[in-house]
């Protein structure tokens, strides 16, 4: 993030949930205004492709065994080189799928809560095949609504620029911006006219002339105005 608020020569940028070193893939990056709503995305799901290597021979069949035990609601301790307060909390595991199996390395995808660590899953995983077995490597595929299938280098980022401010040409640069208004995907929004905008944007709280529509929604639902 630091190196594309450097690029753009903004004062404000943000991310939506951060990648320990050596893992790779989606982090959603908010440019001015867009910082404000990185929290959401920082709270949204994730998905990632992890690959577990176990310390001894095992049987597919005990594995499969061990990985359904974390699948729903799990404790873990944050591991030792972390950057939050090292006490046991709940977190929720969506899905776990064995992908393939090389020898002692298991490839998995696994879908979770934010702020779940992988690399305590696979140690867990160890514990109770019996050996032990670490986090090779790991990789982002999902944070929120926002897969690889948007994901573009900082390379990209740095040439689309170039070709923006020394040639005038934007379709590579319209092409990494989005709108920030995707990051409300999958969530309930509220439509208010036009003339609400302004009351809302000084304080006023919503009532219900100012609603256009709406999507269903229950009390505390995070919900978004548009």
């Amino acid at each position: 993030a630091f190196w594309v608020k450097t690029m753009f020569g903004l004062p404000r940028v943000g991310h939506g949930g951060t990648l320990d070193p050596k893992v790779t893939g989606v982090l959603p990056i908010g440019l001015g205004k867009a910082t404000r709503v990185m929290n959401l995305i920082t709270k949204s799901g994730k998905e990632y492709i992890c690959l577990m290597e176990v310390h001894c021979e095992f049987s597919e069949d005990k594995l499969r065994e061990v990985s359904k035990q974390f699948v729903g609601t799990i404790y873990q301790k944050p591991p030792v080189r972390s950057s939050v307060k090292r006490r046991v909390r709940k977190r929720e595991i969506y899905s776990l799928d064995l992908l393939e199996i090389s020898g002692r390395r298991v490839l998995m995808r696994i879908s979770s809560e934010p702020g779940t660590y992988m690399r305590k899953i696979c140690h867990d995983m160890g514990i109770l095949l019996g050996c032990g077995a670490h986090m090779r490597e790991l990789r982002r595929t999902k944070s929120g609504i926002f897969k690889e299938d948007t994901l573009v280098t900082l390379q990209q980022v740095s040439e689309a620029l170039y070709l923006y401010n020394n040639c005038r040409e934007e379709d590579e640069l319209r092409r990494i911006l989005i709108p920030m208004e995707y990051a409300f995907c999958g969530i309930p929004k509220i439509i208010v006219d036009d003339e609400t905008v302004n009351s809302l944007a000084y304080g006023s709280p919503l009532m219900a002339p100012g609603i256009v529509a709406f999507q269903p929604f229950k009390k505390g639902d995070v919900v978004a105005l548009i």
